[in-house]
């Protein structure tokens, strides 16, 4: 079981009763007034207006009589298609009356979403807009006058709760009226029972109430905000109920330990101003319950404050028990491939930050990857910029630094296998017809995952199972390996990390949230922690679409992902965005029937307005703007919309769970009892990875990187290299004798690494490419001393395998590999000596492709070289073929040598088979023959590579050029 943080009187992490200071809010307007009166008029018009005017010009729609076969006897005339008709009239008024009817009663009762109306989902939607505006003018009054305000609230003890637990708010209509309705007085009352509690001593017995959690009617179940809502007039108290209440021992032996998780049967001590009927005072007798539960509710009693002396500890999270781990396995080198956490002891001067953030370094990793690679496709197919993104610049610095912690820090299986697993899960779901459950947070705990549900959903579909309570499911690291691709959206996009407890990795659900999540602390601790969630966000692999927008920061983190990173100048224009899609979504899942975005987000209906969207806001906001905030949040988890909002003092009106990040690094939320090492991203890291993404942006103007190798060999009879390495192709080594042993394809994989990298690699990201699960200090020098005796020295006595001023490991310019020979024929065949003599160009360009043996490390054996997927040398080395193919072409038809061009081409897509580039010239070659049945052959055969995708539209538009029956031959071949 991880280690969990001891309550403690410490300040700095016991929970802090604060008081919310009263805000103003808007009052209404005229123009509202003068809204609602229209709205009045309107309905008074459709609900009596119309039936009137029926009556009075087309009579009741029901015949005198009934005789349906005297019906169907007589002839059909235009009478008849005016009965009809108005008969189909008096339908459509009697559905629109009972959509009203359904919207008054849930505006009225204020709990529940309003039920639908069979087949009226637009006069239904007419029906609540025109009873919300005739309602803006008694939610004012009702602030005005409390005897008014408070008129349901005698009701409470005849009904019973009817809204789901955690994260839903009151009806839709409940909500309009309390926006409506006099937030600061909620507020300001707040804060006087807060202060009221404060001066009051020990409570007396006869004051005490208590409530009975009630069991789940349908879809809804019961939840401290609607119990504080019914007997406290204000579901912002939750939190007093909360704290009355943590840590006691339940009926079923359980404890309260999240606000959020309560069960039904459970007992809730109650504060002394609260009032309903469900209520049940003490010790008076309760005559409508059992001497079961009576019992029930004395032997709770005694387990208050005032029985025992002192508070319960900080409420907790519940934090998954771990398993074993495994025992660890010897690798190939001879040595111990430790599971976690047998990694390496020393940075070598690599930011902590990333090295300790796995899934956010293997989520920048792989965008950043994508990026490069758009920047040589787009170089090479635009034909213009002189193949200026041929060679991606080779960063250093803090840029440099920053890519090699990515690459050592990065756990891209463990974001597959997260991936895979909530996508497999949803996809069971599905198949059983069952609904996703809120899940509040994740745990990645030695590679098992654990899901902690917002209440009990049942038993998970296999092979996921139940954790140590029902609201956790748990799906072990090997029965996670089962799950394939899942054609499934994504169930839980919001999830992002934020730190580790021990060997536990939290991912909080901000989608899930009922309410803000704030963060306290100093202004530049607070931003590190918005910085990692915002790139966390933007750039993992377990998301499918979303929006992030940033409030008063990370305006330049907009290039990580354009598409996903939004940027806002100020709370002002936050607030009319949200408001806006907030109204949006809630008129989207009423028109499609769902409660929620996890009813719709996988199912028939998906849409891209089920995609989350995050709001992650650094500046602190004014009072006004908070509540204002609050407001839009109480019903945003519902609507797939979270907050995380900053703040300086901690004190945010409306905040469902408040957390604090220290100068230490330790973000701390006392209320959910967790104290984590926070998941950061500091100001010079983040600058670092912006610019390693700008530099590989394919935008760029013509400063960009040049196409110029970063590594050129002596490609004549004078520069043969003492240590030749064959990578294009079966990896051979020409210069050394093959090791004995064990370690001789370590050793291999290691030297490969080093050849692909001639500016260098950092020590610690060799040992993470051989060893991804980690490694020890020594078994990393031992295996740099082997390599560095199998490569030897030069004549000269300098070592083959040195390193420079910052540490890396670096090749001696002895150590060539056929790669680094291509690129430099290459290089002088376009640039060097082959610019101003044609002959010298041919032989370069020849000598060049000769190399070309096939894909990079053919016959590398499966399960190593796993490095290779952080590489772009996998789009490079098509490419590099391909211009040189096409070079030698152009080289050959100049002298109308078509079946030269054609070799060389031909020599080319042994490599580079999907160039495009390549097919279009090897067409004109062809064409240049003057050979139709040949060119025929080629295009039928180019045809059938093309499969169902087609030929692309260049191609097409050659062949339509070149072979103008080439649509019919193929035609005819089909």
């Amino acid at each position: 079981m991880p280690r969990r943080r001891s309550p403690s009187s410490s300040s700095s992490t016991a929970p802090r009763n604060r008081t919310p200071q009263p805000v103003r809010v808007r009052r209404r307007t005229f123009g509202d007034f003068v809204k609602a009166f229209l709205a009045f008029v309107a309905l008074l018009a459709l609900l009596v207006g119309v039936p009137f005017a029926l009556a009075v010009t087309a009579g009741w729609p029901f015949p005198e009589t009934f005789e349906p076969m005297e019906w169907l006897k007589q002839d059909i005339s235009v009478g008849t298609f005016l009965s009809i008709l108005t008969f189909i009239v008096w339908l459509a008024w009697a559905q629109f009356t009972a959509c009203v009817l359904v919207e008054m009663k849930a505006a009225l009762s204020g709990v529940g979403v309003p039920g639908r109306v069979p087949g009226a989902g637009p006069s239904q939607l007419l029906a609540r807009q025109l009873v919300a505006a005739v309602l803006l003018v008694g939610a004012t009054a009702a602030s005005f006058t409390p005897g008014l305000s408070q008129l349901g609230q005698s009701l409470d003890g005849n009904q019973r709760p009817t809204v789901a637990a955690a994260q839903q708010t009151p009806g839709l209509f409940a909500q309009q009226q309390e926006q409506a309705s006099g937030a600061a007085a909620a507020l300001a009352e707040q804060a006087s029972h807060a202060e009221a509690a404060a001066s009051t001593g020990a409570r007396q017995q006869g004051d005490t109430k208590f409530y009975r959690i009630q069991p789940p009617e349908g879809r809804h179940h019961d939840s401290l905000w609607e119990i504080s809502e019914r007997h406290l007039g204000d579901g912002r108290r939750y939190k007093e109920i909360f704290e009355l209440n943590k840590d006691r021992t339940q009926p079923d032996g359980s404890k309260l330990s999240e606000a959020s998780l309560i069960r039904p049967g459970w007992i809730m001590e109650m504060p002394g101003d609260a009032r309903g009927g469900e209520l049940v005072e003490m010790p008076d007798e309760a005559p409508g319950l059992s001497p079961e539960v009576r019992q029930q509710i004395r032997d709770y009693d005694r387990t208050g404050d005032h029985a025992q002396g002192g508070g319960g500890g900080a409420a907790e999270v519940s934090v998954p028990e771990q398993r074993p781990a495994p025992a660890p396995a010897p690798d190939e080198a001879g040595g111990q491939e430790h599971a976690a956490p047998a990694r390496e002891t020393s940075s070598f001067g690599l930011p902590e930050a990333l090295l300790a953030a796995p899934l956010l370094a293997a989520g920048l990793l792989g965008a950043l990857g994508h990026r490069r690679r758009q920047a040589l496709w787009q170089s090479a197919f635009a034909g213009i910029g002189g193949r200026r993104g041929m060679e991606p610049p080779t960063p250093t610095g803090d840029a440099q630094d920053v890519q090699d912690a990515l690459l050592v820090g990065a756990d891209p299986e463990g974001v597959r296998l997260l991936d895979r697993s909530l996508r497999g899960l949803a996809a069971s779901l599905a198949a059983e017809s069952r609904p996703l459950p809120t899940v509040y947070a994740a745990w990645l705990t030695k590679g098992d995952l654990h899901l902690q549900l917002a209440q009990p959903s049942g038993k998970p579909p296999a092979p996921w199972q139940l954790g140590q309570d029902e609201t956790l499911w748990m799906l072990a690291k090997d029965d996670a390996g089962r799950y394939g691709d899942a054609d499934t959206a994504a169930p839980f996009p919001g999830l992002v990390s934020l730190g580790t407890m021990d060997d536990s990795r939290l991912l909080l659900n901000l989608e899930a949230v009922p309410g803000i999540v704030s963060l306290s602390g100093s202004e530049a601790d607070r931003a590190a922690v918005f910085a990692s969630v915002a790139a966390e966000l933007a750039t993992n692999g377990w998301s499918d679409r979303m929006t992030i927008t940033l409030v008063g920061f990370g305006e330049d983190l907009t290039p990580l992902a354009p598409s996903r990173l939004r940027h806002l100048d100020g709370i002002e224009a936050l607030i009319e965005t949200m408001e806006a899609e907030t109204r949006q979504r809630r008129g989207a899942l009423g028109a499609a029937g769902h409660d929620s975005v996890l009813t719709g987000r996988t199912g028939p209906a998906q849409h891209t307005r089920w995609a989350p969207h995050l709001v992650l806001l650094a500046a602190e906001p004014s009072a006004e703007d908070a509540v204002t905030l609050a407001e839009l949040a109480a019903d945003a988890s519902r609507l797939g919309i979270g907050y995380l909002v900053g703040t300086g003092d901690g004190e945010l009106p409306g905040a469902a769970w408040e957390m604090e990040i220290t100068g230490e690094g330790k973000l701390l939320a006392p209320l959910l009892g967790l104290e984590l090492d926070a998941q950061l991203l500091p100001a010079a890291q983040q600058r670092a990875v912006v610019e390693l993404f700008v530099d590989a942006d394919p935008e760029r103007g013509p400063d960009g990187p040049g196409d110029t190798p970063p590594f050129l060999v002596d490609v004549s009879e004078q520069g043969r290299p003492a240590v030749y390495a064959r990578l294009v192709g079966p990896y051979e080594i020409i210069g050394l004798d093959t090791p004995d042993g064990e370690r001789s394809a370590l050793l291999h994989e290691a030297l490969a690494l080093l050849l692909l990298h001639r500016e260098g690699v950092h020590p610690r990201v060799l040992s993470s490419a051989l060893w991804p699960r980690g490694v020890t200090d020594d078994v990393r020098e031992a295996l740099i001393e082997r390599l560095r005796a199998w490569l030897g020295t030069d004549p000269d006595g300098t070592p083959r395998l040195g390193a420079d001023a910052t540490g890396r490991l670096t090749l001696a310019k002895s150590v060539v590999s056929d790669l680094d020979v291509l690129r430099s024929l290459y290089h002088e065949a376009t640039q060097g000596r082959g610019v101003d003599s044609r002959a010298v160009r041919g032989r370069l360009l020849t000598d060049a492709l000769v190399l070309v043996r096939g894909p990079l490390l053919a016959d590398r054996p499966e399960g190593r070289y796993r490095w290779l997927g952080h590489e772009i040398v996998d789009a490079q080395l098509p490419l590099l073929v391909a211009d040189t193919g096409l070079a030698l072409s152009e080289f050959h038809m100049e002298k109308d040598r078509a079946e030269k061009a054609i070799e060389a081409l031909n020599a080319a897509l042994r490599t580079a088979s999907s160039d495009e580039r390549l097919w279009n010239e090897l067409l004109r070659a062809t064409h240049a023959l003057g050979d139709p049945a040949r060119l025929t052959a080629l295009a039928a055969d180019l045809l059938g590579r093309s499969g169902a995708r087609g030929l692309p539209p260049r191609t097409e538009a050659l062949l339509d050029e070149l072979l103008p029956t080439w649509r019919d031959d193929a035609a005819l071949a089909g």
